[in-house]
């Protein structure tokens, strides 16, 4: 295993919360708190907000309520954590971000792109999406590194959560028409010789770093490596079916050790769970949900199977949704949710909505700051009637990093 302190990359950049002074309070009927383990909601809560981070929440009576604090009463109101979507790509200028002249790309950035607050942006907010992976389209095999960034925030360093968010490898159609229409062969040759040189060149800073070897020439289309194989950014994949997931599954995570998921993960891709698990693989899906019945290449029986009920039924716990951006609106994310739910998933443990909150909060490492309401944790909070993944649910309000940034009785944003 190759190690690596984050502080030696220049690029890693992880933003703190904005700090807002005195505690503000908010009550309300129930809240859905989404920890990864433990019951998921508390009846009656009272939730303490300082400095952008949750200070404290439990029931009435457990919690105390700071002197001179600003209580905010929602009365029959739910409270759940803000949204993360790991597929976008409405963060900054518009359209896909591409760079089609060579096949591997690892060397783009989407950052300079970022435009925090963009239009497309709004009604996400509104439908309760607070963070999103913002990556590159994938019209290359190797797209290049995303950034993880909140909304609701306008500037690039107050929106920012983490860059590099991801290096995005599609592993489907889409790189196959590059060029002069190269097929799967020729693209996962291009990926492993990538792969090879980007392993050995982590090595080579790792030994420098610990005295062992000579400091190696920077090579900007490797160095997202470093942060791969320290643990600190994963690989966001755009994978579809079966065989292009175990691809992904074999070839990423089995044969190179790097920290992976599953994107787009559609179809027939759940028969891959068992070697997913092993790996350690998470399951992010969208924007298709499942698989209709006798599609062109497979045949179902005549069945609509949903792909994370088949996730599920194989064992998988890791289960989130995605939206590709705008391929699917980004507003309709819980709608993503909902759809798996409506096609198999079971949600005894709320499933659904932790598929949109600390499931991908986990998969790509920002668990310690966002997707549940917990102590310590950013202030990233929804005020809504119900079920947040329902469809029939709307959003009174929607606090980011401690503020209300959207109030719905005063026609949108709160500032």
């Amino acid at each position: 295993m190759i190690s690596l302190v984050a502080s030696t990359c220049a690029l890693l950049w992880i933003a703190a919360p904005a700090v807002q002074g005195e505690a503000v309070v908010l009550r309300a009927a129930k809240a859905l708190t989404c920890e990864y383990e433990g019951p998921g909601f508390i009846l009656d809560p009272v939730v303490v907000l300082r400095d952008g981070e949750i200070e404290a929440i439990g029931p009435a009576g457990s919690v105390e309520i700071p002197e001179g604090a600003e209580v905010i009463d929602y009365g029959d109101r739910w409270l759940a954590p803000g949204f993360v979507d790991l597929h976008s790509h409405v963060g900054g200028s518009r359209g896909d971000i591409n760079d089609m002249v060579y096949q591997l790309n690892s060397e783009l950035r989407v950052s300079p792109a970022v435009i925090p607050n963009n239009s497309a942006l709004e009604k996400p907010l509104a439908a309760g999406v607070t963070t999103i992976l913002f990556i590159p389209g994938s019209g290359t095999n190797m797209g290049g590194t995303g950034v993880l960034m909140k909304l609701g925030v306008d500037g690039y360093e107050e929106a920012l959560l983490r860059d590099p968010g991801s290096l995005k490898i599609a592993q489907g159609d889409n790189p196959t028409r590059w060029g002069y229409g190269m097929g799967r062969i020729l693209m996962n040759y291009g990926l492993r010789f990538r792969l090879r040189r980007g392993q050995a060149y982590a090595k080579a800073w790792d030994a420098y770093l610990e005295g062992e070897g000579a400091k190696p020439e920077r090579e900007l289309e490797l160095d997202i490596f470093r942060y791969l194989y320290a643990g600190d950014t994963q690989v966001s994949t755009h994978t579809q079916y079966y065989q292009l997931v175990l691809m992904t599954i074999t070839m990423l995570a089995r044969d190179f050790g790097l920290p992976t998921y599953i994107d787009h993960g559609s179809f027939d891709s759940y028969l891959t769970t068992p070697l997913a698990k092993e790996f350690g693989v998470g399951a992010i899906l969208g924007p298709r949900e499942i698989m209709a019945p006798r599609p062109p290449r497979f045949d179902t029986d005549g069945r609509i199977e949903g792909t994370a009920w088949g996730f599920q039924e194989q064992g998988m716990v890791d289960i989130g949704f995605n939206t590709d951006a705008p391929v699917v609106p980004q507003e309709e994310l819980t709608t993503q949710a909902a759809m798996g739910v409506r096609y198999g998933l079971r949600n005894d443990r709320a499933q659904g909505l932790r598929g949109v909150t600390i499931i991908p909060a986990r998969t790509s490492g920002i668990a310690d700051r966002v997707g549940s309401l917990e102590p310590g944790k950013h202030a990233d909070i929804l005020v809504c009637n119900g079920d947040p993944i329902d469809p029939r649910t709307h959003f009174d309000a929607v606090w980011v990093n401690g503020e209300k940034v959207y109030d719905a009785e005063i026609g949108g944003r709160a500032w």
